[in-house]
């Protein structure tokens, strides 16, 4: 029972309403699997506190009576008083009596409200109370815990503990239906209206009502986790949050959802949400009290109070009250759980509402199309509540569109990335847009076929991000254009991502993208959505001076030493690359714009300060004959009026060249410009030994360019002809040496694995140490693909193909069947297949995407003898 602060509904009504689903799986513990039985001494609970009510009245040295008239906080319609007639103890028992007032009283009814706030407090324990419930449409008696020290401040932040509630109990509705619920609940989170609220309903065996007899009802209560028992069975369970980290420490999820807390960082000095067991791990009191009507009771069943049930008075009856604490561990807790298999599955581990938390943004700018005349699997279109299927239609100017309809029953329409809406091949896809937020947008083209009866229906836009955790909903007119929608027009509606995040939106998870007529005023309504999507305008100038051949507008250039640098095929990379040769005269090398040399366009890379590097791979074919001799980068800009000179190593870090290796080298532009360059006109870019000591030296340049690269995604080409450097093929436990062979066209040179001698292994690609990659900024639409072909399946006919996917250490992992990757179709012995797991599958399983460092395609262990297969293609990409 609790200050509710709004209308209240039936906790089997409010779980529904924000779709909760169970999960987890059978968790067994060295414990005492009995009942607890308190007329039998037990080795780990001990008997700390109780009251059997034998006395004559009420034991004022553990409960206090409290006294007023607020309702409770929740429009209650009674008084609460230390008068005898609401509360005594007789024949072994406590009374609290709920009747009617007199003539004049400030609410219809008294009853009795009392705790046991400092006098009897606790931080875990098991709690039992053996009680006969009251009946009637309007009572409410509850049995339930608050914080005795308000930790985390005012109600709900330091938490409630409900222990048992009922309502209404043996009314019986139009439908015949007697009430006969109990209800645990947890309530926590924010200030109102933030506050929330899990748990659970339960009904008695074989049609029992709890206010016909005495049920016991119990909490077990330890550090990160509650059970609700009613006759020592055990039927709800609830737990704190448990959050997910990647390889660099960084919150980027829950693997149980729970409850949360709310209150300040004190290193911060900001509210931020708590993901422990807080704020259920300090001292709580107990209350026992009968409520008549309030928002809860007067909102269900039969609705309203029966005066006629409260004429002679309801009791709520108590038996006994007695707490035990566990001896094992007191400080937690732990290790006296009464607990059951099963007890941790989807009928008995209820969700919390903990705010999902989102991953931390990669910074790396990418679009989304949510739909452009083709359904994106991820982003389904989607009815919220009115029952229509949204249609793919041909439209006049624009071919395929969407198109939404709205009926008799209230409801919202747009497109969604959450799970519970998604069927394969489709994965949910929260969108990380907070890198575009200077420039992008969340925009739209619509067109309306027939407005709603109510013509004069607001239209709005609202978009939710982290399964509702933050949201804002805005007038159409509020977007960029300003406009109203207009029958029978296509129009463009745009809403900076700026201004969403002023409005509070969380810009790194967004799931939820709505148009819609306003609740319950949409009915008739038709309208059509086409070119859905969050965006920026492609801003990033990018140049590249030198890829597989040369830019003319950057020629290779010899300052000094007279030598013609040429174009050679490399035989390590089958590419051209731009060959520089240092002769007996000192000299300096690499391209120039200047004209009449170059093309004379110097190259503006402003845009790009904040993200931009200089990046280029070099390989010394035949070092300077001087030993001594360093390898040196130099950039300038305006004709010479500003340069940077640097050792060539400081762009790969500390790393000077080793001859015959290629190696890539990345200068920040941000780190120029500090260095004193003009980086709106750059034209000179050289790579050479220290001036007079590179004679001999013989070295070839390749992928020289400017640019962003968080302008595009990144990615890994695992195999493509070779194995990737940094990579390689690897056969975990039986000795084989996997090979590259040549498999002819299309696919040419392949990675062949072999299984012919001892079959336990597993094999397939794994990462050198300090090269796991990092695939975050592809969550959002990047898949692991590959092509595979069986050359001889095993001997053993009943072996199956698996996929696993590791971080480094295998600290976290997923296992599949390869032919979840295909569609559920098994690999065919002769040909090429493709196979593709979403980057989001594996990281809702539990796989640490920012340290991927082993992927493994194999037979089923111990089964894969006489195996020979050949993959290609290997990639991590938005493919």
């Amino acid at each position: 029972m609790t200050i509710k602060m709004k209308t209240a509904k039936p906790l089997a009504a409010v779980l529904l309403a924000a779709g909760l689903s169970g999960c987890g799986g059978d968790v067994k513990t060295n414990s005492d699997f009995t009942a607890v039985d308190p007329t039998v001494p037990v080795s780990d609970w001990k008997l700390v506190w109780s009251d059997e009510f034998d006395g004559a009245s009420i034991d004022q040295r553990k409960w206090t009576f409290e006294v007023d008239c607020r309702g409770g906080g929740n429009q209650e319609k009674q008084c609460y008083t230390d008068s005898a007639e609401n509360a005594f103890v007789s024949n072994g028992t406590l009374k609290i009596v709920a009747k009617p007032a007199e003539d004049g009283a400030p609410l219809p009814y008294t009853s009795a409200r009392l705790n046991s706030r400092y006098q009897g407090d606790w931080k875990y324990g098991r709690i039992e109370v053996r009680a006969k419930m009251p009946t009637g449409q309007g009572s409410w008696p509850a049995i339930w815990m608050m914080p005795t020290d308000e930790v985390y401040g005012g109600w709900p932040k330091s938490g409630e503990i409900d222990i048992v509630e009922a309502v209404n109990l043996k009314t019986t509705n139009a439908e015949g239906v007697v009430e006969s619920r109990v209800y645990g609940t947890l309530h926590y989170g924010r200030d109102f209206p933030g506050n929330v609220n899990s748990g659970k309903d339960y009904a008695l065996p074989n049609g029992a009502n709890p206010a016909d007899n005495f049920n016991t009802y119990a909490i077990e209560w330890q550090e990160g986790e509650i059970r609700w028992y009613v006759n020592d069975y055990l039927y709800q369970t609830q737990q704190a949050s448990r959050v997910r980290v990647n390889s660099r420490g960084e919150l980027i999820g829950l693997s149980h959802r729970g409850w949360f807390a709310e209150y300040f960082n004190t290193a911060t000095g900001k509210l931020a949400v708590q993901y422990n067991a807080a704020p259920f791990d300090q001292r709580f009191y107990l209350i026992m009290n009968l409520a008549v009507g309030g928002n809860w009771p007067e909102n269900v069943n039969n609705l309203g109070i029966d005066a006629e049930a409260f004429a002679n008075g309801q009791t709520l009856e108590v038996d006994w009250v007695r707490v035990y604490q566990c001896q094992a561990n007191v400080n937690t807790g732990k290790g006296c759980e009464t607990i059951r298999d099963g007890y941790l599955d989807a009928n008995t581990l209820v969700p919390g509402l903990a705010p999902i938390p989102s991953p931390p943004s990669t910074g790396v700018a990418q679009n989304l199309t949510i739909f452009d005349g083709t359904p994106n699997p991820n982003w389904p279109a989607w009815d919220c509540c009115g029952g229509s299927t949204p249609a793919l239609v041909a439209d006049a100017e624009r071919g395929d569109v969407y198109e939404f309809l709205v009926g008799p029953a209230p409801t919202v329409n747009g497109f969604v990335s959450r799970s519970a809406f998604i069927t394969p091949p489709g994965v949910a896809s929260p969108f990380d847009a907070s890198p575009l937020i200077e420039n992008g947008s969340i925009s739209f083209d619509m067109f309306v076929v027939s407005l709603p009866n109510n013509a004069g229906a607001p239209w709005l836009f609202k978009v939710e991000s982290s399964e509702g955790s933050t949201a804002v909903e805005l007038p159409l007119t509020a977007s960029t254009e300003g406009v109203a929608p207009v029958v029978g027009q296509w129009q463009t509606f745009t809403f900076p991502l700026s201004m969403l995040d002023a409005a509070g939106l969380d810009l790194t998870a967004i799931d939820v993208v709505m148009v819609f007529p306003a609740w319950d005023n949409g009915n008739g309504a038709v309208y059509r959505l086409d070119n859905v999507k969050i965006a920026q305008p492609a801003s990033f100038p990018e140049l590249v001076i030198f890829s597989n051949g040369a830019n003319t507008d950057w020629p290779m250039w010899d300052c000094c030493g007279g030598s013609t640098p040429i174009e050679v095929l490399d035989e390590d990379t089958n590419t051209l690359a731009a060959e520089f040769t240092v002769g007996a005269e000192p000299t300096v090398l690499g391209f120039n714009n200047r004209a009449p040399l170059g093309g004379g366009n110097a190259f503006d890379a402003s845009a790009l300060l904040a993200d931009g590097v200089v990046q280029f791979a070099v390989k010394v074919v035949a070092a300077p004959a001087n030993p001594d001799s360093t390898w040196l980068f130099k950039i300038e800009a305006a004709g010479g009026d500003s340069a940077v000179e640097l050792p060539l190593s400081a762009g790969n870090g500390g790393q000077v060249p080793v001859t015959g290796q290629w190696a890539t080298y990345t200068f920040s532009v941000q780190s120029l410009f500090d260095a004193g360059l003009d980086i709106s006109a750059i034209d000179v870019l050289m790579i050479f030994p220290a001036w007079g000591t590179g004679e001999g030296a013989v070295f070839r340049v390749n992928d020289v360019k400017i640019f962003n690269p968080n302008a595009a995604a990144n990615q890994l080409v695992l195999f493509r002809d070779a194995v990737k450097a940094g990579w390689e093929l690897w056969d975990c436990c039986a000795g084989s040496e996997p090979k590259v062979v040549d498999a002819d066209a299309p696919y040419g040179k392949v990675a062949q694995f072999e299984i012919l001698g001892w079959p336990e292994t597993v094999l397939g690609f794994l990462a050198d140490e300090g090269e796991a990659f990092d695939a975050t900024s592809l969550l959002a639409n990047g898949s692991v693909s590959f092509d595979m072909r069986v050359v001889s399946a095993p001997t053993n006919s009943n072996s199956s193909w698996l996929f696993k996917i590791e971080s480094s250490g295998a600290a976290t992992a997923v296992e599949l069947a390869l032919s979840a990757g295909n569609n559920g179709v098994a690999p065919v012995t002769g040909e090429w297949q493709r196979y593709s797991f979403s980057l989001q599958s594996l990281f809702d399983a539990g796989l640490d995407i920012s340290d991927i460092s082993v992927l493994m395609v194999f037979p089923a262990w111990g089964t894969g003898q006489g195996a020979v297969y050949q993959i290609d293609n290997v990639e991590i990409s938005n493919n």
